[in-house]
């Protein structure tokens, strides 16, 4: 097992001279619904020739830390809970900063980085530990951790009431963007819960070329109307493509009964669907549930790609209709066994490793860490900037087997361990 070792524990304060919020400022129903899930994690691994000494690394981290908190001074602030009248709030003072965890590592960055399949117990002591499930509570923490091999990683833990994915991916790009500024100013582990690191977790890319032939024969198989399932009202998006390729593997890996009905649950940016729209700037958590869901039987079928695009495609305008009606997708969870729900976090759309070049190259990986739960996945854009990354957590080793069995068939392609 890979050890990490603190070294140094310190605050990034909001510069001076910039702006404190002067009133606390509430969250909407829509942020306030994620106070019960904070943690959102995510994790940047670099290695290469061209990466500095660490201890440049730290003071440039620190120094453009500070520079984009100019421009993002709440979340430095605690999230409070207001007795008057009963709102969370993010509360700013000048005595407040973003905890800046420094640690080294035993684990290769190469094997690490390299890995399709992760070590969850090294992924989980990379991204800094913050008590976030009781307020008042930390919005943000980071940590740069030195790894053997001649890499570091860079992990952040972000609250979930006040950021969604796409927040996120604004945030490090910003951070990136203020450590390439030219003239910047210098400035001065416990496992959450260890039931968790029993899942399997495994990484798998999908290029352009395979996206495509995905696509094409998910509308091959539409074509036939009178076989059962929704017909596609259009040709499939990359988006409904990967899940519905996915979604099928993880029904068939999990040999249920064909009469029963499966979910797939998928989060949609709202924030140009909401009236008022909030607009693309908004940061923050804007996200409303999209339901997908079907009886097994059809995901076990020979059109069974067919039948789960279409109904990852029906999910998104029943949610336009009612934005708000989706808030309420914590439920979903209560009334329906994990084995019968798929739950797709993070996007394709998000350009991870391109918004995470601070100076040294993109990352040689990237992983949102929190998604360590039977059938959750998350999707981002490949670090080819072409593809897409899915990131796949199942409960039971036996069940990957069959998924990775399930999941390179349908893609027509072999696997060589």
């Amino acid at each position: 097992m890979s050890l990490v070792r603190i070294v140094d524990l310190s605050y990034v304060v909001v510069p001076a001279e910039a702006e404190l919020p002067p009133e606390a400022i509430k969250l909407n129903a829509m942020e306030a619904q994620w106070v019960v899930l904070p943690l959102l994690q995510y994790l940047m691994l670099f290695e290469g020739s061209q990466l500095p000494p660490f201890d440049m690394v730290l003071r440039s981290l620190r120094s453009s830390l500070a520079a984009t908190l100019a421009t993002y001074a709440p979340l430095a602030g605690k999230l409070v809970h207001l007795a008057g009248t009963g709102d969370v709030a993010i509360r700013c003072s000048a005595s407040d900063g973003v905890k800046f965890v420094v640690a080294e590592s035993s684990a290769d960055v190469r094997r690490l980085a390299g890995d399709d399949e992760h070590d969850l117990h090294a992924f989980e002591r990379l991204v800094p530990e913050v008590e976030m499930s009781e307020l008042p509570a930390s919005l943000l923490a980071v940590q740069a951790t030195r790894l053997e091999g001649g890499g570091f990683a860079l992990g952040v833990t972000a609250h979930h009431g006040v950021a969604d994915g796409r927040s996120v991916m604004r945030f490090v790009e910003a951070w990136a963007a203020a450590r390439c500024a030219p003239n910047l100013p210098v400035v001065a582990l416990l496992l959450q819960d260890g039931r968790r690191l029993g899942f399997c977790r495994r990484t798998f890319t999908l290029d352009v070329h395979q996206i495509e032939r995905l696509k094409q024969h998910i509308v091959a198989l539409a074509k036939p109307r009178g076989h059962g399932g929704a017909p596609l009202c259009c040709p499939p998006s990359s988006f409904a493509a990967v899940p519905a390729l996915a979604w099928t593997c993880f029904v068939r890996c999990k040999l249920l009964a064909g009469e029963e009905d499966v979910f797939l649950l998928f989060a949609a940016d709202v924030r140009d669907r909401l009236d008022p729209p909030a607009g693309s700037e908004y940061f923050g958590a804007c996200l409303s549930a999209c339901v997908a869901r079907v009886p097994a039987r059809e995901l076990l079928a020979e059109r069974a790609l067919a039948a789960a695009a279409a109904a990852v495609q029906g999910a998104v305008p029943e949610m336009a209709e009612d934005p708000a009606a989706g808030w309420d997708f914590i439920n979903l969870h209560r009334v329906v066994s994990r084995d019968r729900l798929m739950n797709v976090s993070w996007s394709s759309r998000f350009r991870a490793y391109e918004v995470a070049d601070f100076g040294w190259g993109r990352p040689r990986r990237a992983e949102p860490v929190t998604r360590n739960r039977d059938g959750q996945m998350a999707l981002l854009g490949a670090r080819d900037g072409n593809g897409v990354q899915v990131s796949l957590s199942l409960l039971q080793k036996a069940h990957m087997d069959a998924f990775m069995s399930e999941f390179f068939k349908l893609l027509a392609v072999h696997y060589h361990c």
